[in-house]
């Protein structure tokens, strides 16, 4: 790893020269600016998708045997990924222990600026004993600039631990270099308000925990087509859209999808199931739970 002290060198830091009259700018220039500039960001992940891909295949085959994600990080980095993290139960129904956020500074650090704990690696490694990060696991570290000390020693720790291990940064490999299993690289420039890595690195970090996270799940079968059929049928609105999913995948009326919600136990995986294969519901559950949950494979299972 490059020397801390002096970062004015990283890909980050550097002035941005479309952005050197930002402050004599109209607005409607300023929103044109970060237009043009944004879709910096966009191109920076298109850049790295085979080491995303990579990610997804390495962290939906850890998380099928029993492992779980861990995304580390500080102050925006860390903020991204504990908010990937908290959106995955909602969407896929996961257990909240499967994807987990781990920000320096704690749950404090969400609301208020801790950015002064990201210098302390020895955190980063304890944040990493805490949670008994083991070789089933995956770990992202995430740091735009690519230096946080606190990101290093939990990555450092988790290997020792035989987790796989993934970097996620903004600077390329030669400004900072880091010892991981894969190593993401968004290389979206030097920000328009230089070095405010909330801009455009942000925006490229958040992209790209969509696009593993995502694809994660669906490779674990929480999805099929493009509906998300691991919903969590809790309140009126789930239940609704748990409804229309039953009927947009069958030929089914309102009526007859809400009985047979209700006779899967709400699970819209069984409903459909049962509905496809004409299975019993004790049959069609345990046909389920044989292909890890996976519809698709279980229906075609059937066939």
């Amino acid at each position: 790893m490059s020397n801390l002290g002096e970062r004015g060198h990283l890909l980050t830091e550097q002035v941005n020269p479309y952005s050197l009259n930002l402050d004599q700018l109209s607005s409607i220039e300023v929103v044109e600016l970060f237009n043009q500039e944004d879709q910096k960001a966009v191109a920076a992940v298109a850049a790295a998708k085979l080491e995303l891909a990579n990610a997804i295949e390495r962290t939906s085959t850890q998380l099928s045997q029993g492992g779980r994600l861990f995304y580390i990080g500080a102050g925006t980095s860390g903020r991204l990924g504990v908010l990937d993290a908290a959106e995955c139960p909602p969407t896929f129904c996961t257990p909240p222990e499967l994807v987990q956020g781990i920000i320096a500074g704690g749950a404090g650090a969400l609301v208020r600026s801790s950015e002064d704990l990201e210098d302390r690696s020895e955190d980063g490694a304890e944040a990493i004993a805490q949670r008994q990060i083991n070789q089933l696991d995956v770990v992202v570290g995430i740091t735009a600039g690519g230096t946080t000390p606190f990101v290093h020693g939990a990555i450092a720790a988790a290997r020792q631990r035989g987790a796989v291990t993934i970097f996620i940064a903004c600077v390329p490999i030669e400004q900072v270099s880091c010892d991981v299993d894969i190593d993401i690289r968004l290389l979206t420039g030097p920000e328009i308000l230089a070095g405010s890595t909330r801009l455009k690195a942000g925006t490229a970090t958040k992209l790209a925990l969509n696009v593993l996270s995502t694809g994660v799940m669906v490779k674990l079968g929480k999805v099929y087509g493009n509906r998300m059929v691991d919903v969590a049928v809790t309140n009126q609105k789930l239940r609704d859209r748990a409804v229309r999913i039953l009927q947009d995948l069958t030929d089914l009326s309102r009526e007859a999808a809400d009985f047979l919600l209700d006779h899967s136990g709400k699970s819209v995986k069984l409903a459909l199931l049962i509905h496809w294969t004409g299975l019993e519901k004790t049959t069609a559950q345990q046909l389920l739970t044989a292909h890890q949950g996976n519809l698709r494979a279980a229906v075609n299972s059937q066939k």
